[in-house]
């Protein structure tokens, strides 16, 4: 059932602070869809301080999720990211320590990797989401959203800690983080 979720690899065209949540980017995601890029609302401004520090990135998008309103801001998906409470005294630890002892980081899909491109779970079976249907939320709820999803040595990103996540013919998908982080 993991091969349900629709993670797509998207860049960041465009951020900005959302006007009504202190806690909320605005970002505006280039998916390689003919409909111009997405706009999607992530809770990373405590991790993530600058625009210009999601500007021009490439991220994973979990895109078969409904779209629904964050602070009165339509969402239309969810961008991936490995946390996990943490004392390490890294690059982030001062927003670390702003967030309660959370590190988050983008997950980074290999080189080589394009907007649209599908992420998949190496020796899964992968289903193609129906066109048009937002059906995710059900197996995001038992996967993403249950810690089924987490990073293992060198940051490679999982399911259930055997089935790496992987972009066809490119290569793994990883975060810059030590294993047993989860994915959300």
């Amino acid at each position: 059932f993991v091969g349900k979720l629709d993670i797509r690899v998207g860049k960041i065209v465009k951020a900005w602070e959302h006007p009504e949540s202190d806690k909320l980017w605005c970002e505006e995601i280039d998916l390689g869809e003919s409909s111009g890029p997405r706009t999607i609302c992530s809770g990373l401004r405590v991790h993530y301080a600058d625009a210009a520090d999601l500007e021009g990135r490439s991220v994973l998008v979990l895109a078969n999720l409904q779209a629904r309103k964050m602070a009165g801001v339509p969402s239309e998906g969810m961008v991936l990211c490995a946390s996990s409470p943490s004392t390490e005294t890294e690059d982030g630890a001062a927003a670390a320590a702003a967030a309660g002892g959370v590190v988050v980081k983008f997950l980074e899909p290999p080189p080589g990797s394009v907007p649209g491109d599908r992420v998949s779970f190496q020796g899964l079976p992968n289903s193609e989401p129906p066109a048009g249907k937002k059906k995710g939320g059900k197996v995001a709820e038992k996967v993403v959203f249950a810690g089924e999803l987490t990073t293992s040595e060198d940051g490679a990103c999982t399911f259930q800690g055997e089935a790496p996540m992987v972009v066809e013919g490119k290569g793994p998908v990883t975060a810059p983080v030590p294993s047993g982080y989860t994915i959300a």
